[in-house]
């Protein structure tokens, strides 16, 4: 058995992303350990408000806590940096932000939880952290660097949408006359460049279809980010199992050569 550490920028993104693969590695015995870079706190506040004398990051870490459990998680832990807010933002700057740590020290407190945990495989994000967001992009370097710095080196892996596979999706809706360029693929997201991976540069697609009810109740978890969260949950059935049926990694380490295509299988681990 595996243990294996995903590395998100903020609560909630685990939900959005990788919690197929991280139920269904927990479900086959693997130990799974979420660490998040920011606390999230220019996040949403939940539409009630918040407890007196609670803040915004105390409910976001109890969020958290309530995805893990839903997924099987067996640790959550906190890198300590603020939440850098999206492209342009004067959060950016924040002494504390994300976005402007240094890579090394970012790196140096993921290593302290790789060695602690002796993990097997380590997961962040695509070059541009999928759609752009500084603290997405911001996760593909310290991960790169913290693999390096591991006293032993884990198997890298890198989350990514399929752009081919979702261009097809908004083609239909385009098709069906529900063109939302939102939802293009193609479209500048945060950093300008767009959404995703194609699927010639993809190394894995994981089969997560068993595990949607986990993914569901993780995404439920983080309700008080409503603006992302309430479209995922208020997908009609049918796209939701075929959006989030499957996860995307791309392994910086494979031979190309020997595996030119993307492959369907299970790259965490026996």
């Amino acid at each position: 058995m595996s243990t294996i550490v995903f590395l998100h920028a903020h609560p909630d993104d685990e939900a959005s992303q990788t919690a197929g693969a991280m139920a269904r590695a927990a479900a086959e015995g693997h130990r799974v350990v979420t660490v998040f870079a920011t606390n999230g706190d220019h996040g949403e506040l939940p539409a009630a408000g918040l407890p007196e004398g609670e803040t915004l990051v105390d409910w976001r870490r109890r969020e958290a806590q309530a995805s893990a459990d839903a997924l099987g998680v067996q640790r959550v832990a906190w890198l300590g940096y603020a939440d850098s807010g999206m492209s342009g933002w004067e959060q950016n700057s924040h002494p504390n932000a994300f976005h402007g740590a240094d890579v090394d020290e970012a790196a140096r407190r993921l290593v302290a939880i790789l060695d602690e945990e002796d993990a097997d495989v380590l997961v962040g994000y695509d070059w541009h952290g999928g759609y752009g967001h500084p603290d997405h992009v911001k996760v593909h370097p310290v991960v790169h660097r913290a693999a390096e710095l591991a006293a032993r080196r884990p198997r890298l892996l890198e989350s990514t949408m399929n752009r081919d596979r979702i261009r097809t999706w908004y083609q239909q809706a385009v098709a069906n006359g529900a063109e939302d360029q939102a939802f293009n693929p193609d479209s500048p997201m945060d950093d300008g460049n767009p959404l995703g991976t194609p699927e010639a540069e993809i190394s894995w697609q994981v089969d997560t279809s068993d595990y949607l009810a986990q993914r569901r109740a993780a995404l439920e978890a983080h309700r008080s980010q409503a603006t992302d969260i309430e479209g995922m949950l208020g997908m009609p059935e049918e796209f939701f199992a075929a959006f989030f049926g499957t996860e995307h990694y791309i392994e910086p380490g494979l031979d190309r050569a020997s595996h030119p295509a993307m492959q369907v299988g299970w790259p965490f681990g026996d």
